[in-house]
């Protein structure tokens, strides 16, 4: 049966090898020359890593795709991990992981050599999630909602899903209030994301000013 295996690149293999010892992958082949080479394992699947000299990985745009059974658990797994050996679970910079919301369908790992790994969970969840934009049954704020989920889920995009986000919160102050409340609760999540302090403060005062009822506030989490 024909494999198709993507390999990735890294400056440095050894640091690429102990970032992902670290999230509790395998080493299972290395090779130093005549070119550095390494592949890892983890359950069901590999990753292959080659040695480029000089790649900066903010300039490191290599992607791969693993489809698998769940993504809550194992998204869990990988922040608990980063945080034991970083101190934290870093959403910006080299390495990082992108948030992850109960419901979701998939996640993005970058590795400290730039590399993207989207885990995205097998099923129909994650294609039902990229077009929930096209809903027609959907309001205006409720369709800019699911552009900005799709901006930061789908293309890890937070600068422009948050412009989103602005312009539409600015757009339809009358929507419903559960709704508004609901776009500035993943206003406020990309503005931690972003690091965007005086906004994360203006935001989270129009939250607290918003009336719900106990049944809104239970489904919004708050």
């Amino acid at each position: 049966m024909p494999t198709t295996i993507p390999a990735l690149p890294c400056a440095d293999l050894d640091q690429t090898i102990a970032f992902w010892s670290s999230l509790g992958f395998t080493v299972s082949y290395t090779q130093r020359k005549p070119n550095p080479y390494a592949v890892i394992n983890a359950d069901d699947y590999c990753l292959h890593f080659f040695g480029l000299k000089q790649l900066a990985p903010a300039e490191n745009y290599s992607t791969c795709l693993i489809i698998v059974p769940e993504v809550e658990q194992l998204h869990q797994q990988f922040s608990q991990h980063l945080r034991t050996s970083l101190g934290k679970v870093p959403a910006q910079g080299f390495p990082r992981i992108s948030r992850m919301k109960p419901g979701q369908s998939r996640f993005t790992l970058t590795d400290n050599a730039g590399n993207s790994i989207i885990f995205i969970k097998q099923g129909v969840e994650d294609e039902a999630a990229a077009q929930a934009y096209k809903n027609p049954e959907r309001n205006p704020l409720q369709r800019a909602i699911a552009v900005a989920a799709r901006l930061r889920d789908f293309k890890n995009d937070n600068q422009t899903a948050a412009k989103t986000l602005d312009h539409a919160l600015a757009r339809y102050p009358d929507a419903p209030s559960s709704d508004y409340a609901q776009a500035l609760l993943a206003r406020i999540e990309l503005a931690q994301a972003l690091e965007q302090d005086q906004q994360l403060e203006q935001l989270t005062a129009q939250l607290n000013s918003i009336e719900l009822n106990p049944e809104q506030r239970q489904q919004l989490g708050l």
